[in-house]
């Protein structure tokens, strides 16, 4: 049992009375002490009143994705008794609750239980782990509160982010006659020889059949097959600046997003899909997957890509990852960094890896430092930061100028835009028939 605030607020209010009565009747001076007892037994009488507590339960959603909404249910019946305000405190992983922890206030429900939701959203991948309950329940006079803490220890795991592939655009991009449930020849696009048409008003001339044509004295027109079985990786650098936020959420969640939405286009397209994380070494590379179904298994990998504080090592991975490939692949690097020196490194890393495969190198702008370097130099700290700012800037540029020179493909977008360049990306590469 516990005093309230409004008690404090009481006894605070009765002091003065109390060194009144001391210094204009001395020989009252019992009635001080009085006074204070009266408060005392105020709270415990209104304590008592609030009634026990029977049962105290809590829910929560088993399975969030990072980044959206998640939820816990707290449900608690009390017995015989009047009360005035319930509240509840809960404790939990970092990844769940910024700070770890959150308050809210119990509402009566019909069937006589006090009942809340708190809601939530995950900044990071994971298991995250509800740890304690507080709930605190006031008296009518609101003056006494009884309190309980319980330990839950209730495992909330945070997956991955799929609103991209749930999207309505890219569901819509499936139904097309490329990409169906039941597998059809894409013509009319890639390398790969499929038949002869009649040429119709519209069609690349490049792609006239002069011999054939002349044979028939009709026109006729090449139709091509886009390539499938290409093996795609998506590799991960799960260092120190893909750790950063972007939008609220770190760079390498808004990477696997992107990529996750991505490999189950090229899934529902025949191709073959991987993933590869490295930070100081490798640390996670599945299996090819080879149809949509195997999706799931994808999606349980990417949780697995850990947060690192340190800096990645491309020089190991990627020739790691060159040794494991039998076949030339499209490798999608999503990275990010600061440092030029490093940047130097990883040029060297991706120059190795594009002599035998496609790489496309993916990396978000940065809006904080755009930001500053087009911000308004209103004084000397202003101006100071927006050349800093802007050397960093042309100092990026330039390190994917390098990578645009070695004849890798670079993709820079804003975090919200990136999902569907990179599905434009992978799209293009595909047409052109230069993976296999």
């Amino acid at each position: 049992m516990i005093p309230t605030g409004r008690a404090a607020l009481l006894i605070a209010a009765a002091a003065p009375a109390a060194l009144l009565i001391a210094v204009l009747s001395p020989a009252n001076w019992a009635a001080a002490p009085a006074l204070g007892t009266l408060v005392l037994g105020l709270v415990l009488v209104d304590a008592l009143l609030a009634g026990r507590l029977l049962r105290l339960e809590l829910t929560s959603d088993p399975d969030v994705e990072v980044g959206e909404q998640g939820w816990v249910q707290l449900s608690a019946g009390f017995g015989k008794g009047l009360r005035s305000r319930a509240d509840c405190a809960l404790a939990a992983d970092l990844r769940l609750l910024p700070g770890g922890r959150t308050e809210a206030e119990l509402e009566p429900g019909e069937s006589g239980d006090w009942q809340s939701q708190i809601d939530f959203r995950p900044t990071r991948r994971g298991t995250g782990e509800i740890e304690q309950v507080w709930l605190r329940w006031t008296g009518p006079l609101g003056l006494g509160a009884r309190q309980v803490t319980r330990d839950v220890g209730q495992a909330v795991r945070v997956w991955p982010n799929l609103a991209p592939v749930r999207s309505p655009a890219l569901q819509t991009f499936l139904k097309d006659a490329q990409f169906g449930v039941m597998a059809r020849r894409m013509r009319g696009e890639g390398t790969m020889f499929e038949a002869l048409a009649e040429f119709e008003p519209g069609m690349d001339k490049r792609r006239i059949d002069w011999k054939a044509s002349a044979r028939h004295s009709h026109l006729y027109a090449k139709e091509y097959e886009a390539e499938r079985n290409n093996q795609i990786v998506f590799a991960f650098d799960c260092g120190a600046a893909m750790s950063e936020p972007v939008g609220g959420l770190p760079r390498i969640d808004r990477a696997v997003s992107a990529a996750l939405a991505t490999a189950f286009v090229a899934l529902k397209g025949g191709d073959r899909v991987a993933l590869f994380g490295f930070a100081g070494r490798p640390e996670v590379f599945t299996p090819f997957a080879v149809d949509a179904r195997d999706f799931p298994r994808l999606h349980r990998a990417a949780a697995r890509l850990d947060y690192h504080a340190q800096e990645p090592n491309f020089t190991l991975a990627l020739a790691t990852l060159a040794g494991r490939l039998k076949r030339r692949s499209l490798i999608v690097v999503f990275s990010d960094f600061t440092d030029p020196t490093s940047a130097e490194l990883m040029v060297e890393s991706i120059a190795r890896l594009a002599g035998r495969h496609v790489v496309l190198f993916v990396t978000m702008q940065d809006e904080e430092l755009t930001g500053m370097a087009t911000a308004a130099p209103d004084d000397l700290q202003n101006l100071a930061m927006a050349v800093s700012a802007d050397m960093l800037l042309r100092q990026r540029a330039l390190v994917l100028g390098k990578l645009r020179q070695i004849g890798v493909d670079v993709l820079e977008a804003p975090w919200d835009r990136i999902t569907a360049r990179l599905l434009d990306s992978y799209l293009s590469i595909k047409r052109k028939g230069s993976i296999g």
